[in-house]
């Protein structure tokens, strides 16, 4: 059994910010840190500011100067302003389906907090607070309310029911290790539940970088997450939390992946009579 300093600890959440559909299924989505919904704002500024100063500088020069008097030229650079800061960011986000420049540069992409795609009332929503909390105070009031919630969220993606959610998969390839030597027998006959994504998601990044922590660090967050994932094991082996976490990490991968290749075996004897024509009908 694992020891009692890995036992669940009062009071623990599980995976609040898994998004479960109506079929009960939970999808994996990750919502973009607060430093990248940043980078792409600052990027997305500074375009919608560059084709305002544009427009300003076309209706400074002689030729226009010569057809348009104080007053027009005056209402023609407040309408280029809203057009550069209301009008554009709802149109191409509402095209785009929740992308713009600066989101395509970081990978993200604004959606329902139900993971679904953006319409216009969303992005005309968000475009009229960002007036207020981007442009009026330079980003300041859209920092300070995406540094108090978990999503990074602004105000106008509270307003509107949205989030920004992160689009990119990261290309690097991590080894693939088996089960420890000490758990193999154990492994042969231990019943793996499925468990939340969030949780096996925590557990795969921890062995990723515990080679990088702190030996208390180390030890602490193995008998933390092991206490967490004991729930769905049995039966428990008397082994370093550690390497019950890499166990279990290791012996769900395999049996996920033969339970895909089994499907695929099955769909491809199902695919004559799936693909095939009725009553050995000729295929013209």
């Amino acid at each position: 059994m694992v020891s009692d300093s890995v036992t669940p600890p009062v009071g623990a959440v599980y995976d609040d910010a898994e998004l479960m559909t109506g079929e009960a299924v939970g999808l994996d989505l990750r919502p973009t840190s607060f430093v990248l919904r940043a980078a792409g704002a600052i990027i997305d500024f500074l375009v919608s500011m560059g084709l305002w100063l544009l427009i300003v500088f076309a209706i400074s020069t002689p030729f226009f100067s010569a057809l348009l008097d104080p007053a027009s030229g005056a209402a023609i650079t407040i309408a280029g302003l809203v057009f550069c800061i209301v009008v554009i960011p709802t149109t191409v986000e509402t095209a785009t389906q929740g992308k713009s420049l600066g989101r395509l540069a970081v990978g993200a992409r604004i959606v329902r907090d139900d993971g679904g795609s953006i319409g216009f009332r969303h992005a005309l929503i968000r475009a009229l607070t960002g007036v207020l909390e981007i442009f009026s105070t330079l980003g300041g009031i859209a920092a300070m309310v995406a540094l108090l919630n978990g999503r990074s969220k602004r105000l106008g993606d509270l307003l509107a029911g949205t989030y920004s959610q992160n689009e990119r998969i990261s290309g690097v390839n991590l080894p693939v290790f088996g089960v420890p030597v000490p758990l193999i027998e154990c492994a042969k006959t231990a019943d793996v539940a499925r468990m939340p994504d969030g949780l096996a998601r925590r557990v795969a990044q921890f062995l990723q970088q515990a080679a990088h922590l702190t030996p208390d660090a180390r030890q602490r967050l193995s008998r933390q997450l092991a206490g967490e994932v004991s729930r769905y094991v049995s039966p428990l082996p008397r082994e370093d939390a550690e390497l019950f976490l890499a166990a279990v990490t290791a012996v769900r991968r395999d049996r996920e992946y033969q339970a895909l290749q089994l499907e695929r075996r099955r769909l491809d004897l199902l695919e004559p009579v799936l693909g095939g024509l009725p009553h050995g009908f000729p295929d013209r």
